[in-house]
């Protein structure tokens, strides 16, 4: 019984960068056994363990060989006589395809090490076609490792073209792209992942409401990128900077998508596109069964984030109105969301990134002057029940208008 630490905390650590969880490998043992050493299995398609004290997961080494379609239709086998390389060889990566064992010394059959000299992704075995979730964690690690340089072996590339074209993405569940998907978002660099997607022709399949904007015409006088996907990429990438909430990260990246949908006689005009964002955020949402949370503020910057960057031209009602549909008086925080993915679309454009965007102060300040209202002194001058919103909505108007003169300049 040989036992080996695998996968990312090695690849980690040889990075020098911190080591976020421990995968180990057994070789030469049993399921019995494990479980006589007080391992707790909980595997069920094959053998995996906790420890009895960390808690981390060991895997019995093991084979596995292709029986149906997607990255479910594996037979595994998992015996004393699989040896770590075999193990080792069913990996995606050869950056993910070392181990190491008790004494430090590390185990690198398949030259994982070069490859992160390289600062190359690469697959290990032809084996790696056979299940399509490894196009989405490929495009997740480059997501993870661009700004190290890191780039995707044409090789691997060429691969991951060819089981886009026999049909193997279209086996994912929605449950497992959306995983790959929101944990690309927290990456440093979440726009690789669409391009990725995209070079590969599997975002196409897995989100065509963001597929479709690539090649939609703007007006080159507000958008000098010109080509819709590229704003929407572009706006992802000054969330990023902006944010570090995965929820407005994806507001950034779909605020847009109706104009995909803006009949072509009338490119590259787009009037009327935050309305018919709002059915296709909701169809991307449900399909991908993505979060509530993520949804509604993907919704609200969508419909509204026009509203914004004009919010000095806004009547007080209009700014009102806004404040309510953001969550605004709930949550000053909600307001900065949304802020924030306006903020994002503004700069997210070609040589407009470093551009100051006074637009959203308007509506920080109109929000401090309706907190300024007192509900408790509405209430102490008699207003009561439906008399008391009635009166607290005229109130904050009037605090908007009042405020509109000091606002003009911002």
């Amino acid at each position: 019984m040989q036992i080996y630490l695998v996968g990312g905390a090695v690849r980690d650590g040889l990075l020098g960068l911190p080591i976020r969880e421990r995968d180990w490998v057994v070789t030469g043992s049993t399921p019995d056994e494990m479980k006589q050493q007080g391992y707790t299995q909980v595997g069920k398609d094959f053998p995996v363990f906790l420890h009895p004290v960390t808690k981390e997961e060991y895997a019995l080494a093991r084979t596995e060989r292709k029986t149906g379609s997607g990255y479910t239709g594996f037979t595994c086998q998992a015996s004393p006589s699989v040896t770590l390389e075999e193990d080792l060889l069913r990996r995606d990566l050869t950056i993910n395809a070392m181990a190491q064992d008790i004494t430090g010394a590390i185990i690198d059959p398949y030259g994982g090490r070069a490859d992160l000299q390289k600062k190359v992704l690469r697959h290990v075995s032809p084996a790696f076609a056979e299940d399509p979730l490894r196009i989405l964690r490929v495009a997740r690690f480059l997501a993870r490792f661009h700004h190290g340089g890191f780039t995707l072996a044409p090789e691997t590339l060429a691969l991951m073209q060819q089981m886009v074209v026999r049909g193997e993405v279209d086996f994912l569940v929605a449950e497992r792209i959306w995983r790959e998907f929101q944990t690309a978002l927290n990456e440093r660099n979440p726009e690789v992942f669409i391009h990725t997607l995209r070079a590969c022709h599997a975002l196409a399949i897995v989100m065509p409401e963001i597929d479709r904007l690539f090649g939609v015409p703007q007006r080159q006088d507000y958008h000098p990128e010109i080509d819709t996907g590229i704003h929407a990429v572009m706006s992802l990438q000054l969330a990023t900077r902006l944010s570090q909430d995965a929820r407005v990260r994806f507001a950034a990246l779909v605020h847009d998508v109706g104009k995909a949908d803006t009949p072509p006689d009338i490119w590259p005009r787009h009037i009327g596109h935050e309305k018919r964002s709002v059915p296709i955020i909701n169809r991307l949402c449900k399909r991908l069964s993505i979060p509530n949370d993520y949804r509604d503020l993907a919704l609200i910057a969508a419909e509204y984030h026009t509203h914004c960057h004009r919010s000095g031209e806004l009547k007080e009602e209009t700014v009102y109105r806004v404040l309510k549909a953001c969550g605004a008086f709930r949550s000053s925080e909600n307001l900065e969301q949304f802020l924030t993915v306006c903020e994002a679309d503004a700069r997210g454009r070609k040589g407009l990134e470093n551009q100051p965007y006074g637009q959203a102060e308007r509506f920080r300040q109109a929000l401090r002057a309706c907190q300024a209202v007192s509900t408790v002194e509405l209430q102490r001058e008699g207003y009561q029940g439906v008399h008391l919103g009635q009166e607290l909505q005229r109130r904050h108007l009037e605090a908007i208008r009042l405020l509109a003169p000091r606002l003009s300049g911002i």
